[in-house]
């Protein structure tokens, strides 16, 4: 180390050690979803998240403000890798009909505890007190996935593969239902698990969309 010129004030050192840099966004949702899928939405606390990122809990909620919004925000990344994923499929060379099985595959939680889900209800149960921005990108993501069906039973019927109804209001009806199912599978209500879910739908399936009209 050289001495400072007299006068100048003492000596600037060079430290080799590093600053601590908050780790990219994704880092910490990617984190957070780890934490809801291993232990579950009550171990997900601002500090032990800041534990496993090497971030204090103060500064998580500079970046996050609330718990509610790190939710919101842990959904809409995970929503991001499934939209991803959706997009793929439902833009592949098979059949509408498979495409659909595809989609109605995607939509089911893999089963109880599923970390996805888990979450998915825990937003929905903090939506009613929720800022209208928050309601709003939370019907953002709800608006893909419909759009998207509808899409795909518009395709589905223009090529005759299915019966000729209303593409908005039948994949309303059908969410309605997937989502039902999901609630049951997430919670792991006996009796209702992804494969029984799957067959109450694929009844539904054939008896109101494959099956010829009278």
């Amino acid at each position: 180390m050289t001495a400072a010129p007299a006068g100048k004030g003492p000596p600037v050192i060079h430290s080799s050690r590093r600053r601590n840099v908050a780790p990219p966004r994704e880092t910490v949702l990617a984190a957070a979803m780890a934490t809801i899928a291993e232990h579950g939405l009550d171990q997900l606390t601002m500090a032990g998240l800041g534990r496993e990122v090497g971030m204090s809990s103060g500064h998580l909620l500079y970046y996050f403000r609330t718990k509610d919004e790190l939710l919101l925000r842990t959904l809409e990344w995970s929503e991001g890798r499934l939209g991803a994923e959706r997009a793929a499929l439902l833009s592949g060379p098979s059949g509408v009909a498979e495409r659909l099985n595809g989609y109605v595959g995607l939509y089911l939680p893999e089963g109880p505890r599923d970390p996805h889900w888990t979450l998915w209800m825990e937003v929905w149960n903090r939506s009613r007190s929720a800022e209208a921005d928050a309601r709003a990108r939370q019907a953002a993501i709800e608006g893909v996935w419909h759009r998207d069906l509808v899409a795909l039973l518009a395709e589905g019927i223009s090529r005759a593969e299915f019966r000729r109804v209303d593409p908005d209001r039948y994949a309303t009806r059908l969410r309605a239902l997937l989502d039902g199912l999901s609630v049951h599978v997430a919670v792991g209500l006996p009796g209702t698990g992804r494969a029984q879910a799957l067959a109450h739908i694929d009844e539904f399936l054939a008896e109101t969309l494959l099956a010829p009209a009278d």
